[in-house]
């Protein structure tokens, strides 16, 4: 058993009280709760810092580029990117995929062209490729999950030929927990020509991620997830890609000349900033990935695997209780469902526990479909999460089904 107490002491939301009790949250998996650092450094950039950046020569300005374009190295250095023009800012995950469909995709795809998008994706990862089928007269090929959750390679293998383009695939299941061979995949991809965008807004808080040992073409991720702010994240792909890439917005940054003869675009990574940057919620990141580095990933995958071990056993003790999701290699997530009760109606009821805890089917439906529910309840962990969560999570499952019963 780990104690994580001073870390947790970090998070001034965790020590609130939701009806006249302690929080317990272990909802991570759709956003984590943010450290005093990161909440301080936002708090400085409004400040002492606010001005925009890229644009003026005054003192303010330089500080406040100078500030933004550090966390661009690093988030560099977080991935271990060869350069920091492959350090794309955007909203979030959802956005750097859409960037990627729109203009890679748009601009490289054609008819008949196939791309593999495996079975448990965020719709963020399914959605915006499927907008260009009707376009582009592209095809979406499912690499289905078994009954585990589990991708296999033999299947990937089975699907890739010469008109797969690109392979769509998540680091880390938001709705299962269950972690992807990506080295694998990418290698078997390559072998036959085709690219891989791996969405890693679930696994680049808990595990260090290397892009070049990896030799990932595209990757994104969301701040919020990952102890920042909302609004902001990031989008890497190889600077060859992104050369050859138009631009996916216009206006502000991306440019370098206007004219209503045309115009000329700036370089990286700044041809695809187009517009006033989230510049607070990019100092937000910073100070969540200077956190995590701090922390360090050792600590975070004792923690978590520790609690992942200590919940499953746990929650398997729960008449009635069914886990949907039992991967060999997970990450810190149980979803979970009730034959007697729905998701929704259990949920309500912890609540009432202080217990915040999502019943949904997490962006994910085609997962859901696979499995035939509605919805599960799912808990997810962070590093400020401790056994004793768990046990106030199990005793209002009980309490809830003697309520229901």
């Amino acid at each position: 058993m780990i104690d994580n107490h001073a870390i947790r002491a970090e998070f001034p939301l965790l020590a609130q009280t939701e009806k006249g009790l302690p929080l317990v949250y272990l909802d991570n998996a759709s956003t984590s709760q943010k450290p005093q650092q990161v909440i301080d450094a936002i708090e400085h950039y409004y400040r002492a810092e606010n001005a925009n950046v890229h644009r003026g020569v005054y003192g303010l300005s330089e500080r406040a580029t100078e500030a933004f374009e550090g966390v661009r190295g690093q988030v560099q250095g977080l991935l271990n990117a060869a350069s920091s023009k492959e350090i794309i800012f955007v909203r979030g995950a959802t956005e750097g995929i859409n960037l990627v469909a729109s203009s890679w995709g748009r601009s490289s795809l054609q008819l008949g062209d196939q791309i593999i998008v495996s079975e448990m994706e965020h719709h963020s990862n399914l959605v915006p490729w499927q907008l260009l089928v009707a376009d582009l007269g592209i095809e979406i090929v499912k690499w289905p999950i078994d009954e585990l959750g589990q991708l296999h390679l033999s299947d990937l293998a089975g699907l890739l030929n010469e008109k797969t383009r690109l392979v769509a695939v998540t680091h880390m299941s938001n709705a299962l927990g269950t972690i992807n061979p990506i080295a694998d995949i990418i290698a078997l991809a390559h072998q036959h020509g085709a690219k891989v965008l791996v969405d890693a807004a679930q696994s680049v808080s808990h595990m260090p991620i290397d892009v070049q040992a990896l030799d990932v073409d595209f990757l994104v991720f969301s701040g919020h997830k990952m102890y920042g702010p909302t609004g902001i994240g990031c989008l890497y792909a190889k600077q060859a890609l992104l050369e050859q890439m138009p631009p996916y917005m216009g206006g502000g940054d991306m440019i370098y000349q206007v004219s209503f003869a045309g115009t000329s675009f700036n370089e990286l990574p700044y041809k695809f900033e187009a517009g006033t940057p989230n510049i607070a919620g990019v100092i937000g990141l910073g100070a969540a990935i200077r956190f995590i580095e701090r922390v360090g990933f050792d600590t975070i995958a004792a923690i978590e695997e520790d609690l992942l071990a200590y919940a499953t056993a746990k929650l398997s003790k729960i008449n009635g209780l069914r886990i949907i999701g039992e991967a060999a290699h997970k990450g810190g997530v149980i979803s979970f469902v009730f034959d007697q009760a729905h998701p929704h109606d259990i949920a309500t009821l912890i609540d009432q526990d202080a217990i915040a805890l999502r019943a949904s089917h997490h962006c994910a439906m085609p997962i859901m479909q696979k499995y035939g529910l509605p919805a599960t309840l799912r808990a997810s962990f962070g590093v400020y999460n401790n056994r004793a969560d768990v046990d106030r999570l199990c005793v209002a499952l009980e309490e809830a089904l003697a309520m229901l019963a």
